[in-house]
């Protein structure tokens, strides 16, 4: 997802101090807040590090309380942060006061998973099991958090999105960088999350926003932050994850990154005129969706050779509208990627003008043969922006050399002829071991918050494969396991207790209770 601007870029032009808040449509700038001093920053990590038990020993269904505050705000104030998110993105009010709601959602979701707490992995063992000892294991908070939020999703994947909200959840305070694409819609977001923490409940040092490039490295630097959670772009995800390892003692970071999510037309679909038609249609509208500015952009199709895929998805590109890109530097990068593209050997076979004024890039297909995909090439890396290619295999024997010589991503799409398509059950079983969700039949774009999502993938798509940045699973990304040995009953934490005040699922001998039941003594 190369919508985040890498740390090793420079600010945009703005009064000391500031950051700049720029219309994609024209360019023009206005002032943003000014950026966090040093002494401001300390300030916030000391009150964030101070109030961290607090923060973790309150029960999940109060702090699920504390995020549904922060939902009822957002839908209050929706038309007013459409508004101002659609003049620093230009995405579009319909697609920006939608994104609202499902940030509202998702911020409810994740209060849900706390509540009802598998996330905490409770396993309680005694006698006989384990002999003489007693055994209590329970996944603890890290503590505070550094969230770097990306700039394509202002709402679910900024300062108050998926990592924030499953952040908070588990039990962490969280500090979020302002993204320098959107700083107004970040600040106003800042005091209206602000405000609802506070009307809840919530002690101070349980969120805080931070402005400015330079904050930002500081907050990775901090010893008081405990982990790291990125959206953003590989050169950006990177230099984070290096700069963590770096720390006197190191953190987690947990980066998702960009890389090609294929998607792959079996030799049935291809030849049949209508599917392939349908295939071609829909393919163009995910890469395009958003003007290409999504993490889970189909970048490659892959097809059978003479099916006129090519042609098609070309043919389909004509009814695309164009749009603006979200800042400046995203839109010469994807024009730079388009001419290193042909550089590596792809070949342009359609292309929409784009606007004559903004951040533009011309929404573009192009096509190359299957042996160009080899180590190294440039057709193998993302090109964030409306921008796609297909490549056409021979056989299957050529489609899984194809598939052999890329990256691991975020999601990988099938578009079969049916549940009978002798080709499905490989292709699903080959993408799955490539990448972190597999579609079939549809296309890889929408990502749904839920108890079985997987946003995540191996590596390079995410600095960590074994983690998720949406669904039930985001909290695990903040917890570390801890087992309590003959612990007496006072000494332990609430969840581990035996009357179970939080009522969460727990393992008890190795026999999963519910939380009705979840309990040692006479409930067990």
């Amino acid at each position: 997802m190369s919508a985040a601007v890498p740390p090793a870029e420079t600010r945009p032009a703005a009064e000391p101090g500031a950051e700049a808040s720029r219309d994609p449509r024209t360019g023009a700038a206005t002032v943003g807040p000014s950026a966090t001093t040093p002494a401001e920053l300390s300030a916030l990590l000391a009150t964030a590090a101070r109030d961290a038990d607090e923060v973790a020993s309150r029960a999940p269904a109060v702090r699920a309380a504390w995020l549904g505050a922060v939902a009822d705000s957002l839908v209050e104030h929706a038309d007013e942060l459409t508004a101002l998110a659609d003049a620093e993105t230009a995405l579009g009010p319909d697609r920006l006061h939608g994104e609202v709601g499902r940030t509202a959602a998702q911020l409810r979701c994740y209060g849900s998973v706390a509540v009802e707490g598998g996330w905490l992995g409770i396993r309680i063992d005694g006698p006989p099991t384990t002999g003489s000892v007693e055994l209590r294991r329970v996944n603890r908070p890290l503590g505070p958090v550094a969230v770097f939020g990306a700039s394509n999703f202002p709402f679910a994947f900024g300062v108050v999105g998926h990592d924030t909200a499953s952040a908070l959840a588990a039990g962490c305070p969280v500090l979020v960088k302002a993204h320098p694409a959107h700083p107004r819609l970040s600040a106003r977001l800042g005091a209206l999350v602000s405000d609802a923490l506070r009307a809840a409940g919530a002690p101070a040092g349980a969120w805080a926003l931070v402005t400015g490039f330079d904050a930002g490295l500081a907050l990775v630097d901090a010893p008081e932050v405990t982990a790291v959670a990125f959206t953003g772009s590989q050169r950006g995800g990177m230099a984070l994850v290096e700069r963590a390892a770096r720390r006197p003692v190191p953190v987690p970071v947990f980066a998702e990154m960009g890389t090609v999510n294929p998607a792959v037309l079996t030799p049935a679909t291809a030849a049949d005129p209508a599917r392939l038609t349908a295939a071609a249609q829909g393919f163009t509208e995910s890469f395009t969706l958003g003007q290409g500015q999504f993490c889970t952009k189909p970048g490659l199709l892959l097809a059978p050779a003479g099916s006129g895929a090519a042609t098609a998805v070309a043919t389909a590109l004509n009814g695309v509208r164009p749009g603006w890109l979200l800042t400046a530097e995203i839109a010469a990068a994807c024009r730079r990627g388009i001419a290193d593209l042909v550089t590596a050997g792809a070949e342009p076979l359609a292309s929409v003008p784009p606007s004559a004024e903004g951040f533009t890039a011309a929404p573009t297909v192009l096509t190359a043969p299957a042996r160009a995909l080899r180590a190294g090439s440039r057709l193998l890396e993302e090109c964030f922006g409306p921008v796609a290619l297909v490549v056409e295999y021979h056989g299957v024997a050529g489609l899984r050399e194809a598939l052999a010589a890329l990256q691991p991503s975020l999601a990988a799409s099938v578009i079969s002829a049916g549940p009978a398509d002798p080709d499905l059950p490989w292709l699903v079983e080959r993408l799955a071991g490539r990448s972190g969700r597999v579609v079939v039949d549809g296309w890889p774009t929408g990502v749904a918050t839920s108890w079985a999502q997987q946003h995540g993938g191996p590596w390079p798509a995410t600095s960590r494969p074994d983690a998720t940045s949406v669904g039930a699973g985001a909290l695990d990304r903040f917890t570390r396991p801890v087992t309590y040995q003959n612990a007496p009953r006072a000494a332990l934490p609430e969840a581990l207790r035996d009357d179970n005040p939080w009522g969460v699922v727990r393992r008890l001998d190795g026999v999963p209770r519910s939380a009705s039941a979840a309990t040692r003594g006479g409930g067990a």
